[in-house]
């Protein structure tokens, strides 16, 4: 919980402001969906769903306490109509908020996506696992950096929490092809496959929004990108990524009602 700069412009605390409210927004009505569509699915899949409304529920917690924090970290008034002026109070605004909910959320986005391929026992157990604690431990490394000033130790954290990172990344966009190629329609494999690289893809945002801070971008705009960036790489790897798992789900419970999965 490092301390806000002073000198906050009206646009940068608004956009800011309007980040965190459309993650609140995002992520709690992809919550309401996801738990709605549970009786659509067959039971195969509901722990999937259910896990990935789990997910969106845990940040729309988090976004709901991350953005209290920041409109009380603030007073914004327009005196006689004139332009609008941010001050701080001196309240702490605090975003370690964020990194309890990766350290919950990341390995069950990962254990939702490994379920709804539904792999084989043996291989889904081990999977989870695996990916599961190398996702927490680079959100545990990625943590030490992100509340230092000091340019040398953040690059650091950075650098160690890239290791498991790399192997998640490696193991969705390589270690999962095969898996991918045989789910039970190409519908199915088609999704699989647009989840995985959507994870990849939005993974691969928060390394450079991490490293906005430590390229010479300092003050109200660092903060801001940083607050914007995260929001809505947030948005993009829980909600938009639950509506995928949700797709996968719903093709492969109409597949196998139907009777045309393929036997294994």
């Amino acid at each position: 919980m490092a301390p806000l700069p002073d000198g906050f412009s009206y646009a940068e605390w608004n956009a800011t402001y309007n980040a965190l409210s459309f993650g609140i927004a995002a992520m709690g009505s992809a919550t309401i969906f996801f738990w709605l569509q549970l009786p659509n699915v067959t039971k195969n899949y509901r722990t999937a769903l259910t896990i990935t409304g789990i997910v969106t529920l845990i940040a729309t917690y988090h976004y709901i306490r991350i953005f209290n924090s920041w409109s009380e970290a603030f007073t914004v008034a327009s005196k006689d109509g004139g332009d609008y002026t941010v001050q701080l109070t001196g309240a702490p605004f605090n975003d370690g908020y964020r990194y309890v909910d990766w350290l919950l959320t990341v390995p069950l986005l990962l254990i939702e996506l490994i379920l709804v391929m539904k792999l084989p026992q043996q291989e889904t157990v081990n999977l989870s696992w695996k990916l599961g604690l190398a996702s927490a431990l680079m959100v545990a490394l990625g943590y030490p950096g992100e509340i230092q000033e000091d340019l040398s130790v953040r690059w650091f954290w950075w650098c160690l929490s890239m290791i498991p990172f790399c192997y998640v990344v490696f193991t969705l966009a390589v270690g999962l092809a095969e898996a991918t190629s045989k789910q039970p329609s190409p519908a199915a494999a088609s999704l699989a496959s647009a989840a995985r690289y959507l994870t990849v893809l939005s993974w691969c945002t928060y390394p450079f929004v991490y490293m906005v801070k430590s390229v010479g971008l300092a003050g109200p705009a660092a903060t801001m990108y940083e607050q914007v960036g995260y929001s809505l790489a947030d948005v993009l790897a829980k909600a938009v990524f639950g509506v995928l798992i949700w797709a996968i789900a719903a093709e492969k419970s109409a597949v196998e009602e139907s009777g045309k999965l393929l036997p294994n």
